[in-house]
Protein backbone atom coordinates (compact mmCIF):
# COMPACT_ATOMS: atom_id res chain seq x y z
CA UNK A 1 0.00 0.00 0.00
CA UNK A 2 1.36 3.41 -1.02
CA UNK A 3 1.70 5.91 1.84
CA UNK A 4 0.19 9.26 0.75
CA UNK A 5 2.60 12.15 0.61
CA UNK A 6 2.17 15.46 2.39
CA UNK A 7 -0.69 17.85 1.63
CA UNK A 8 0.46 21.19 0.20
CA UNK A 9 -1.44 24.49 -0.01
CA UNK A 10 -0.19 26.67 -2.88
CA UNK A 11 -0.74 30.39 -2.20
CA UNK A 12 -0.06 32.69 -5.16
CA UNK A 13 -2.09 35.37 -6.92
CA UNK A 14 -0.91 34.07 -10.32
CA UNK A 15 -3.17 31.22 -11.43
CA UNK A 16 -0.61 29.97 -13.96
CA UNK A 17 2.04 29.43 -11.27
CA UNK A 18 -0.46 27.62 -9.02
CA UNK A 19 -1.56 25.41 -11.89
CA UNK A 20 1.99 24.45 -12.93
CA UNK A 21 3.04 23.70 -9.35
CA UNK A 22 -0.14 21.74 -8.65
CA UNK A 23 0.32 19.52 -11.71
CA UNK A 24 4.04 18.96 -11.11
CA UNK A 25 3.64 18.18 -7.42
CA UNK A 26 0.59 16.05 -8.10
CA UNK A 27 2.66 13.89 -10.45
CA UNK A 28 5.03 13.28 -7.53
CA UNK A 29 2.18 12.13 -5.31
CA UNK A 30 1.60 15.29 -3.29
CA UNK A 31 -1.99 16.35 -2.53
CA UNK A 32 -2.37 20.00 -3.53
CA UNK A 33 -4.90 22.70 -2.83
CA UNK A 34 -4.78 26.33 -4.00
CA UNK A 35 -5.47 29.84 -2.66
CA UNK A 36 -5.14 33.10 -4.56
CA UNK A 37 -4.32 35.30 -1.56
CA UNK A 38 -3.45 35.20 2.13
CA UNK A 39 -7.00 35.57 3.44
CA UNK A 40 -8.24 32.67 1.33
CA UNK A 41 -5.27 30.63 2.52
CA UNK A 42 -6.22 31.23 6.17
CA UNK A 43 -9.82 30.22 5.44
CA UNK A 44 -8.68 26.99 3.78
CA UNK A 45 -6.35 26.17 6.67
CA UNK A 46 -9.17 26.77 9.16
CA UNK A 47 -11.34 24.38 7.16
CA UNK A 48 -8.64 21.73 6.67
CA UNK A 49 -5.05 21.88 7.82
CA UNK A 50 -2.23 21.34 5.31
CA UNK A 51 1.18 19.84 6.08
CA UNK A 52 3.03 22.46 4.02
CA UNK A 53 2.17 25.91 2.64
CA UNK A 54 4.12 27.37 -0.29
CA UNK A 55 3.47 31.09 0.19
CA UNK A 56 4.17 33.89 -2.27
CA UNK A 57 5.30 37.21 -0.77
CA UNK A 58 4.04 39.79 -3.27
CA UNK A 59 0.26 39.44 -3.47
CA UNK A 60 -2.70 41.84 -3.51
CA UNK A 61 -3.99 42.74 -0.06
CA UNK A 62 -1.93 41.37 2.80
CA UNK A 63 1.56 40.39 1.71
CA UNK A 64 2.82 36.87 2.24
CA UNK A 65 5.31 37.98 4.89
CA UNK A 66 2.36 39.49 6.84
CA UNK A 67 0.40 36.25 6.63
CA UNK A 68 3.41 34.11 7.58
CA UNK A 69 3.42 34.85 11.35
CA UNK A 70 -0.36 34.35 11.44
CA UNK A 71 0.03 30.86 9.94
CA UNK A 72 2.92 29.87 12.22
CA UNK A 73 0.99 31.09 15.27
CA UNK A 74 -2.41 29.60 14.48
CA UNK A 75 -1.25 26.43 12.72
CA UNK A 76 2.09 25.51 14.37
CA UNK A 77 2.17 22.02 12.83
CA UNK A 78 2.00 23.47 9.30
CA UNK A 79 5.40 24.16 7.71
CA UNK A 80 5.76 27.22 5.45
CA UNK A 81 8.02 27.68 2.42
CA UNK A 82 8.23 31.27 1.15
CA UNK A 83 8.39 31.81 -2.62
CA UNK A 84 9.33 35.14 -4.21
CA UNK A 85 11.39 36.94 -6.81
CA UNK A 86 12.81 39.06 -3.97
CA UNK A 87 16.39 37.97 -3.22
CA UNK A 88 17.22 40.52 -0.51
CA UNK A 89 19.10 38.69 2.28
CA UNK A 90 17.36 40.74 4.99
CA UNK A 91 13.92 39.79 3.66
CA UNK A 92 14.89 36.11 3.56
CA UNK A 93 16.34 36.24 7.09
CA UNK A 94 13.21 37.99 8.39
CA UNK A 95 10.98 35.29 6.89
CA UNK A 96 13.07 32.50 8.44
CA UNK A 97 13.01 34.24 11.82
CA UNK A 98 9.22 34.58 11.53
CA UNK A 99 8.94 30.82 11.17
CA UNK A 100 9.38 29.96 7.48
CA UNK A 101 11.17 26.65 7.03
CA UNK A 102 12.69 27.64 3.68
CA UNK A 103 12.74 30.33 1.00
CA UNK A 104 12.79 29.63 -2.74
CA UNK A 105 13.42 32.32 -5.32
CA UNK A 106 11.40 32.79 -8.50
CA UNK A 107 11.70 31.80 -11.25
CA UNK A 108 12.29 28.39 -9.71
CA UNK A 109 13.02 24.99 -11.18
CA UNK A 110 10.96 21.98 -10.15
CA UNK A 111 14.04 20.25 -8.77
CA UNK A 112 14.61 23.23 -6.49
CA UNK A 113 11.00 23.03 -5.28
CA UNK A 114 11.25 19.28 -4.62
CA UNK A 115 14.51 19.73 -2.68
CA UNK A 116 12.91 22.45 -0.57
CA UNK A 117 9.88 20.28 0.15
CA UNK A 118 12.05 17.29 1.10
CA UNK A 119 14.08 19.47 3.49
CA UNK A 120 10.91 20.96 4.93
CA UNK A 121 9.42 17.51 5.48
CA UNK A 122 12.55 16.60 7.50
CA UNK A 123 12.26 19.79 9.59
CA UNK A 124 8.56 19.19 10.15
CA UNK A 125 9.32 15.63 11.25
CA UNK A 126 11.79 16.96 13.83
CA UNK A 127 9.27 19.57 15.01
CA UNK A 128 6.61 16.89 15.53
CA UNK A 129 9.19 14.63 17.19
CA UNK A 130 10.12 17.35 19.67
CA UNK A 131 6.44 18.01 20.27
CA UNK A 132 5.78 14.32 20.89
CA UNK A 133 8.73 14.03 23.29
CA UNK A 134 7.65 17.06 25.30
CA UNK A 135 3.98 16.13 25.37
CA UNK A 136 4.82 12.65 26.63
CA UNK A 137 7.16 14.12 29.24
CA UNK A 138 4.41 16.51 30.31
CA UNK A 139 1.90 13.67 30.71
CA UNK A 140 4.31 11.65 32.84
CA UNK A 141 5.26 14.63 34.95
CA UNK A 142 1.77 15.43 36.18
CA UNK A 143 1.65 18.53 38.36
CA UNK A 144 5.08 18.19 39.99
CA UNK A 145 7.23 21.06 38.72
CA UNK A 146 10.55 19.58 39.75
CA UNK A 147 9.69 16.19 38.27
CA UNK A 148 8.37 17.90 35.14
CA UNK A 149 11.67 19.70 34.58
CA UNK A 150 13.61 16.46 34.94
CA UNK A 151 11.40 14.64 32.46
CA UNK A 152 11.48 17.48 29.94
CA UNK A 153 15.26 17.71 30.17
CA UNK A 154 15.52 13.95 29.83
CA UNK A 155 13.34 14.06 26.73
CA UNK A 156 15.54 16.76 25.18
CA UNK A 157 18.72 14.82 25.97
CA UNK A 158 17.26 11.70 24.36
CA UNK A 159 16.18 13.64 21.28
CA UNK A 160 19.56 15.35 20.83
CA UNK A 161 21.35 12.04 21.27
CA UNK A 162 19.13 10.53 18.56
CA UNK A 163 19.84 13.42 16.17
CA UNK A 164 23.61 13.13 16.72
CA UNK A 165 23.79 9.35 16.26
CA UNK A 166 24.28 9.65 12.50
CA UNK A 167 27.49 11.69 12.81
CA UNK A 168 30.54 10.13 14.47
CA UNK A 169 32.24 13.52 14.69
CA UNK A 170 29.52 15.39 16.59
CA UNK A 171 28.14 12.55 18.70
CA UNK A 172 27.86 13.86 22.26
CA UNK A 173 28.79 17.41 21.18
CA UNK A 174 25.70 19.12 22.60
CA UNK A 175 26.05 17.38 25.96
CA UNK A 176 29.73 18.40 26.21
CA UNK A 177 28.92 21.99 25.23
CA UNK A 178 26.27 21.97 27.98
CA UNK A 179 28.80 20.80 30.58
CA UNK A 180 31.30 23.50 29.57
CA UNK A 181 28.62 26.22 29.45
CA UNK A 182 27.31 25.31 32.90
CA UNK A 183 30.86 25.27 34.26
CA UNK A 184 31.40 28.81 32.93
CA UNK A 185 28.05 29.90 34.35
CA UNK A 186 28.93 28.48 37.77
CA UNK A 187 32.28 30.30 37.75
CA UNK A 188 30.43 33.54 36.88
CA UNK A 189 27.96 32.87 39.74
CA UNK A 190 24.87 33.13 37.56
CA UNK A 191 21.46 32.73 39.20
CA UNK A 192 19.49 29.44 38.90
CA UNK A 193 17.10 30.84 36.28
CA UNK A 194 19.97 31.88 33.98
CA UNK A 195 21.67 28.52 34.50
CA UNK A 196 18.47 26.69 33.51
CA UNK A 197 18.20 28.80 30.33
CA UNK A 198 21.82 28.04 29.47
CA UNK A 199 21.27 24.32 30.05
CA UNK A 200 18.36 24.20 27.60
CA UNK A 201 20.03 26.46 25.04
CA UNK A 202 23.27 24.47 25.13
CA UNK A 203 21.47 21.19 24.58
CA UNK A 204 19.43 22.63 21.71
CA UNK A 205 21.93 25.02 20.11
CA UNK A 206 22.57 22.78 17.08
CA UNK A 207 19.09 21.28 16.60
CA UNK A 208 18.71 23.39 13.43
CA UNK A 209 21.38 21.26 11.75
CA UNK A 210 18.64 18.76 10.94
CA UNK A 211 17.92 21.13 8.04
CA UNK A 212 21.53 21.10 6.80
CA UNK A 213 22.58 18.88 3.92
CA UNK A 214 24.26 15.80 5.52
CA UNK A 215 26.84 15.71 2.70
CA UNK A 216 28.00 19.18 3.72
CA UNK A 217 27.99 18.37 7.44
CA UNK A 218 30.18 15.31 6.82
CA UNK A 219 32.32 16.74 4.02
CA UNK A 220 35.85 15.32 4.38
CA UNK A 221 37.54 18.51 3.08
CA UNK A 222 37.38 22.14 4.20
CA UNK A 223 34.07 23.90 3.57
CA UNK A 224 33.63 26.53 0.89
CA UNK A 225 32.23 29.93 1.90
CA UNK A 226 28.79 29.06 0.49
CA UNK A 227 28.77 25.70 2.32
CA UNK A 228 29.74 27.45 5.54
CA UNK A 229 26.89 29.94 5.11
CA UNK A 230 24.52 27.02 4.50
CA UNK A 231 25.58 25.39 7.77
CA UNK A 232 25.21 28.69 9.64
CA UNK A 233 21.51 28.81 8.75
CA UNK A 234 21.00 26.31 11.59
CA UNK A 235 21.15 29.32 13.94
CA UNK A 236 17.97 30.61 12.25
CA UNK A 237 16.21 27.30 11.65
CA UNK A 238 16.84 25.96 15.17
CA UNK A 239 14.95 28.71 17.02
CA UNK A 240 11.96 28.36 14.69
CA UNK A 241 11.82 24.64 15.48
CA UNK A 242 11.98 24.89 19.25
CA UNK A 243 10.22 28.23 19.85
CA UNK A 244 6.89 26.61 20.83
CA UNK A 245 8.57 24.55 23.57
CA UNK A 246 10.95 26.91 25.42
CA UNK A 247 10.94 30.48 26.74
CA UNK A 248 12.08 33.47 24.67
CA UNK A 249 15.37 33.77 26.57
CA UNK A 250 16.40 30.30 25.40
CA UNK A 251 15.32 31.14 21.83
CA UNK A 252 17.47 34.32 21.92
CA UNK A 253 20.52 32.41 23.16
CA UNK A 254 20.23 29.88 20.33
CA UNK A 255 19.57 32.63 17.77
CA UNK A 256 22.73 34.53 18.72
CA UNK A 257 25.26 31.84 19.62
CA UNK A 258 27.17 32.44 16.36
CA UNK A 259 27.25 36.23 16.69
CA UNK A 260 30.68 37.74 17.29
CA UNK A 261 31.43 40.05 20.18
CA UNK A 262 32.80 42.72 17.80
CA UNK A 263 29.70 42.59 15.54
CA UNK A 264 31.36 40.60 12.76
CA UNK A 265 29.37 37.39 13.17
CA UNK A 266 26.23 35.85 11.72
CA UNK A 267 23.96 38.79 12.61
CA UNK A 268 26.08 41.90 12.10
CA UNK A 269 23.44 44.18 13.61
CA UNK A 270 24.28 43.06 17.16
CA UNK A 271 27.52 43.19 19.14
CA UNK A 272 29.08 43.28 22.59
CA UNK A 273 26.78 43.15 25.58
CA UNK A 274 23.73 43.47 23.34
CA UNK A 275 24.31 39.77 22.59
CA UNK A 276 22.61 37.79 25.39
CA UNK A 277 25.12 36.65 28.02
CA UNK A 278 23.94 33.05 27.59
CA UNK A 279 24.73 33.23 23.86
CA UNK A 280 28.22 34.59 24.62
CA UNK A 281 28.79 31.68 27.00
CA UNK A 282 27.51 29.03 24.58
CA UNK A 283 29.63 30.58 21.79
CA UNK A 284 32.84 30.09 23.79
CA UNK A 285 31.87 26.59 24.96
CA UNK A 286 30.81 25.53 21.45
CA UNK A 287 34.01 26.83 19.85
CA UNK A 288 36.28 25.18 22.43
CA UNK A 289 34.50 21.84 22.17
CA UNK A 290 34.64 22.00 18.35
CA UNK A 291 38.36 22.90 18.33
CA UNK A 292 39.27 20.02 20.65
CA UNK A 293 37.25 17.45 18.66
CA UNK A 294 38.04 15.65 15.42
CA UNK A 295 36.22 16.83 12.31
CA UNK A 296 36.04 15.15 8.87
CA UNK A 297 38.56 17.66 7.43
CA UNK A 298 40.97 18.07 10.40
CA UNK A 299 42.28 16.48 13.59
CA UNK A 300 41.40 17.82 17.02
CA UNK A 301 43.52 20.62 18.50
CA UNK A 302 45.30 20.15 21.78
CA UNK A 303 43.92 21.99 24.81
CA UNK A 304 46.98 24.27 24.67
CA UNK A 305 46.33 25.25 21.05
CA UNK A 306 42.63 25.74 21.72
CA UNK A 307 43.43 28.07 24.62
CA UNK A 308 45.73 30.05 22.31
CA UNK A 309 42.83 30.39 19.85
CA UNK A 310 40.51 31.63 22.61
CA UNK A 311 43.12 34.21 23.63
CA UNK A 312 43.70 35.31 20.03
CA UNK A 313 39.99 35.83 19.30
CA UNK A 314 39.11 37.25 22.71
CA UNK A 315 37.45 40.62 22.20
CA UNK A 316 36.70 39.95 18.53
CA UNK A 317 34.83 36.65 18.19
CA UNK A 318 34.46 36.03 21.92
CA UNK A 319 33.43 38.04 24.96
CA UNK A 320 36.82 38.51 26.70
CA UNK A 321 35.35 38.04 30.19
CA UNK A 322 33.64 34.77 29.26
CA UNK A 323 36.69 33.52 27.34
CA UNK A 324 38.97 34.28 30.29
CA UNK A 325 36.73 32.30 32.65
CA UNK A 326 37.11 29.19 30.49
CA UNK A 327 40.84 29.82 29.90
CA UNK A 328 41.45 30.08 33.67
CA UNK A 329 39.43 26.90 34.29
CA UNK A 330 41.42 24.93 31.68
CA UNK A 331 44.77 26.19 33.02
CA UNK A 332 43.82 25.21 36.58
CA UNK A 333 42.85 21.74 35.34
CA UNK A 334 46.19 21.43 33.54
CA UNK A 335 48.10 22.44 36.69
CA UNK A 336 46.17 19.86 38.73
CA UNK A 337 46.92 17.16 36.13
CA UNK A 338 50.63 18.00 36.22
CA UNK A 339 50.74 17.92 40.02
CA UNK A 340 49.28 14.41 39.99
CA UNK A 341 51.94 13.11 37.56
Amino acid sequence: MTIPKESILLVDDEEGIRCILSKGLGMRGYRCDEAEDGEQALEKLEDKASDIVILDINMPGRQGNEILPVITSRFPETAVIMASGVTDAKVIARCIKDGAQDYICKPFRFEQVFQSINGTVDKRRVFLEIQRYLQEAGKKAGDGQQESRKLFLGAIETLISTLEQGDNYTRGHSQKVTEISLSIGNQMKLNPEDMEDIRWASLLHDVGKIAVDPDILNKPTELTSSEYRHIMTHAIVGPSLIKPFVNNRVVDIISHHHDHYDGGGFDQSIRGKDIPLGARIVAVADAYQAMTSDRPYRRAMSKFDAVDELIWYSGTQFDPIVANVLIDTIRKQQLQERSLN
